[in-house]
């Protein structure tokens, strides 16, 4: 895994064996932030990244700038890899917060300009994620909110959904304001 642009460019990141996540492929980040790059400015974000896993997502903003970066995660190993990650790279405004994500969207009164979220593939009821977005009304004006997801996931109809990107077997929908 590695960080693909911004102060830490090309820098490794190993995680190490126990962490059971699977992180948002290369290929898959560097097409993502290569369409975000021509649709935000990356120091005035207020990132929010939902089931964070090793981190990848919540280090590529932090390196590009990002005002603030909240990393939720809510198993302890990969939420400690997380922390220590952060420290070692020194990242500013970096928050990694231990939290069932449904929970914590529930509780949560901060708006944010960018939100992505990576659920495990296989998680029932991940999509709600997306609904708790806008019920709770989440996202600043202008805000994006980005959900990662097989090609077996569709939010056709959906009255938020703006965009789809396909990227192999990783599917990214983006979601507004309406």
């Amino acid at each position: 895994m590695r960080i693909i642009s911004g102060k830490y460019k090309g820098r490794t990141i190993v995680p190490p064996r126990n962490l059971r996540a699977r992180p948002t492929t290369d290929f898959a980040k560097e097409n993502l932030f290569n369409v975000l790059v021509n649709l935000v400015d990356f120091e005035e974000l207020d990132v929010l990244d939902l089931f964070s896993g090793t981190g990848s997502i919540s280090y590529e903003f932090a390196s590009r700038g990002a005002r603030s970066v909240t990393s939720v995660e809510v198993n302890v190993v990969h939420n400690n890899f997380i922390k220590s990650t952060a420290r070692e790279l020194k990242f500013e405004n970096f928050y990694a917060v231990r939290a069932n994500v449904f929970l914590y969207l529930k509780s949560c009164t901060k708006q944010f300009d960018l939100i992505f979220s990576d659920a495990p593939y296989d998680l029932d009821g991940s999509e709600e994620v997306v609904n708790l977005v806008f019920e709770k009304n989440m996202l600043a004006e202008d805000g994006i909110l980005i959900f990662e997801h097989s090609k077996d996931k569709n939010f056709e109809g959906h009255p938020n959904l703006w965009q789809t990107r396909s990227y192999g077997s990783v599917q990214f929908s983006f979601f507004k304001k309406v």
